[in-house]
């Protein structure tokens, strides 16, 4: 079936709002107790993280940054997710729970899957990762290990460099307790008085813009060095604060606090000035965790929980050193050895330049078919970057029109964006401002653009704009031609490196076309439904899957063949999984590749025999979301911004498009079905939630790392010039 026939056939004509997917009256009544609870769920993504941690396979700086990463996830769950919960638990608001229990349950639940994780991980670096860190020659001490002569550096190095940006900070009557920022570590000092005998509270603020970790001796190798917390220092350097005060008692702590962001956009005039205002209550936020080391005593930490106003449950009390997020400057030691092998990314093949130190033409290799790139085993520099920075460039290109919910620092596409609207290119930047912890630099961004002339939007009321597109209008001999790019991950070179996900290059015009409406609909006042190889959030994507879905189950009853294949970093929305689960029991076979949330069950007899839910992380950040439908041989298949949770199908603007061509319809097969492969390394779901690594097989042997395999076949197809 050609590219135009496919067109005509499938239009949003079939996910019109009358579509039930399902007779939901005939329809078997599904078991009540048929969701896993999406926090714990969570909470067991960031185990499979702790696992690799926690592999003696894996180098091991990296398996430091894997510990870094878990309290990074960690910190960012308490103060979003479990910030989330205790505030309408405490302001009397429903809480949406998909598994029937009590809000205050499902925090209790909370709290102890999370002191049992933070507890394995203290003991995964004190007994796996710092024990192999020293044995490949990187030695974190204490004071107590130190001789003199390096006591004396270190003293010097103090004086010099950290007792100048330290600030003590007393309590008494005339010193109320200090402010504690959010994630910030901080020493609790008790202090008695030589003359009147009496004990004092002070509280040092670790300056968090210090290295972490402190090279003892910088005329040590890297082969062979020796490392102190920064805390550990300052610590045995107390003396030097409270010069003629006995130190009592000292002790590290750290508290995490409430930094989710809630606007009423509907009551605002402003959205920039009212999320500007909310950014700075964030910072005072109400404590939602205390982190304690474990020889913290008990009037100390009576007078933490009295002025912090922090419950018994939750306070973690773990071994030193707390925050071991601070394992991430030490991973970015430059001992390649302790790392993974490095991979320079590979330029797509059909976007090679035909001759050597020439540029590729994007828009001639784009025009003579649509390209599938694969990041990062393929350069986003060298073509997606390339893409927009040629067209800011072209004489020819007339317009662009972009959407950006992150992107980095220096970002070179901002940049581009800037040069073509200072070249009189119409430009359109959607900036999405509210994308949680990114709102300042997002803010910053758009007043830069819109100081070169950029066109910049804010969405729509209500929704956040999570969708990745570009939108070049080229001017060419048969006149105006739309050069478009749909993509899973964000336009941000950095995250680009680390993160796994796929994009669509196309100048098919019938793309260009549901772009150009869907940009007219998120700029202006266009109410545009009608797209042809898109589905878009919130009004069709749900629906349309629901009918896909829908279509496997009627063949799979009629005999004919029917599978259902979906990758995503998260699965949680009701319909979606029911949809899912009567499939299954209609006899389709389900695979679910999922990075994160999973509150699917599988394998239960007559709810979900037939579904497989497989996970893998590794080296790289699964990060793209496909949808594959078999469709009696005709494949529907879609790339796309979409997550299976409410907030992606309800509360924002996602797009998924459909792929065509059948060498990319191919390569999305052959990557599920390496992931499915029991000779993968995985993990894998069981109907009770746990989930279950696989990496060996009986005889002990690694399985497949897939990623690796990936990197290996990419860098082949390049080397051969293979074109997909």
């Amino acid at each position: 079936m050609t590219d135009a026939a496919l067109d005509e056939d499938r239009t949003a004509s079939d996910f019109d709002d009358d579509f039930e997917p399902f007779d939901i009256e005939g329809a078997p009544e599904l078991p009540a107790e048929r969701y896993l609870d999406r926090e714990l769920s969570w909470l067991a993504f960031n185990q499979r993280v702790l696992e690799l941690a926690e592999d003696p396979r894996l180098p091991v700086l990296e398996r430091a940054n894997f510990l870094a990463i878990f309290a990074s996830n960690l910190d960012e769950f308490f103060m979003v997710r479990v910030a989330g919960l205790k505030r309408r638990i405490n302001t009397g608001l429903a809480v949406p729970t998909n598994v029937g229990r009590a809000p205050i349950d499902v925090l209790s639940d909370i709290s102890r899957k999370a002191h049992e994780l933070q507890e394995r991980h203290a003991a995964a670096y004190q007994e796996l990762v710092k024990p192999a860190l020293a044995e490949a020659g990187i030695r974190i001490v204490t004071w107590a290990e130190l001789g003199e002569r390096e006591r004396e550096h270190l003293h010097g190095y103090f004086s010099r460099q950290i007792f100048p940006v330290l600030m003590p900070l007393a309590v008494d009557p005339a010193h109320p307790f200090p402010y504690i920022s959010g994630l910030s570590l901080n020493l609790s000092v008790r202090v008695r008085n030589s003359r009147s005998g009496r004990q004092e509270f002070a509280r040092v603020k670790v300056p968090q813009m210090l290295p972490r970790f402190v090279q003892v001796d910088p005329d040590e190798s890297i082969e062979d060095g020796r490392w102190i917390a920064l805390e550990e220092l300052i610590a045995n350097h107390l003396e030097d604060l409270f010069p003629g005060m006995e130190i009592v008692e000292h002790h590290v702590f750290r508290v995490t606090r409430n930094e989710d962001v809630e606007i009423e956009e509907d009551e605002t005039e402003n959205l920039i000035k009212a999320l500007e205002k909310e950014l700075l209550r964030r910072r005072f936020g109400p404590p939602i965790r205390l982190e304690i080391t474990d020889d913290m005593d008990e009037v100390t930490l009576g007078l933490l929980v009295r002025e912090l106003d922090i419950s018994d449950q939750e306070v973690y009390r773990l071994p030193a050193p707390l925050d071991l997020g601070g394992l991430f400057d030490l991973a970015r030691i430059d001992r390649p050895d302790l790392h993974y092998p490095p991979r320079v990314p590979t330029t797509n093949a059909l976007l090679q330049p035909t001759e050597p130190n020439l540029d590729a033409d994007i828009f001639k290799a784009v025009s003579r078919r649509d390209v599938l790139l694969h990041h990062p085993y393929e350069s986003f520099s060298t073509s997606v970057v390339a893409f927009l920075e040629q067209a800011a460039a072209d004489p020819d290109v007339l317009a662009i029109k972009q959407t950006l919910y992150r992107t980095s620092g220096d970002s070179p596409i901002v940049e581009a964006l800037i040069d073509a609207a200072e070249s009189g290119k119409q430009v359109l930047a959607l900036v999405e401002i509210k994308a949680r912890f990114d709102e300042a630099a997002n803010i910053t961004w758009a007043r830069k653009l819109e100081k070169a002339g950029v066109h910049v939007v804010y969405g729509l009321v209500g929704l956040k704009t999570h969708c990745k597109l570009a939108l070049v209008i080229r001017q060419e001999k048969d006149g105006l031609r739309h050069y478009s790019h749909i993509g899973t991950g964000n336009y941000n070179p950095k995250t680009s490196r680390i993160y796994e996900d796929l994009g669509l290059l196309t100048a098919d015009d019938q793309v260009g076309k549901d772009l150009t409406r869907l940009f007219n609909e998120l700029s202006g006042y266009a109410i545009e439904k009608k797209f042809k190889r898109l589905l878009v959030a919130p009004l069709h994507l749900r629906k349309g899957l629901l009918k896909l879905i829908a279509g496997e189950m009627r063949n799979a009853e009629a005999g004919r063949p029917a599978r259902i294949r979906i990758k995503v970093n998260s699965i949680v929305d009701e319909a979606i999984i029911d949809a899912l689960y009567r499939a299954s029991n209609a006899g389709v076979p389900v695979d679910i590749w999922v990075r994160g949330i999973c509150s699917l069950r599988p394998g239960i007899p007559g709810l979900s025999e037939n579904i497989r839910v497989r996970s893998i992380l590794g080296r790289y950040l699964e990060h793209s979301r496909v949808f594959s439908f078999h469709n009696d041989g005709d494949p529907q298949v879609y790339i796309g911004s979409a997550d299976m949770m409410h907030r992606n199908l309800d509360r924002r603007v996602e797009a998924l498009v459909r792929l065509v061509d059948p060498d990319h319809l191919a390569e999305i097969e052959s990557q599920f079905d390496q992931a499915m492969d029991e000779r993968t390394s995985s993990w894998w779901l069981d109907s009770s939630g746990e989930w279950i690594r696989h990496s060996v097989d009986e005889a002990g042997h690694p399985l497949d790392d897939m990623q690796a395999r990936l990197m290996q076949r990419t860098g082949q197809r390049t080397r051969t010039g293979k074109r997909r």
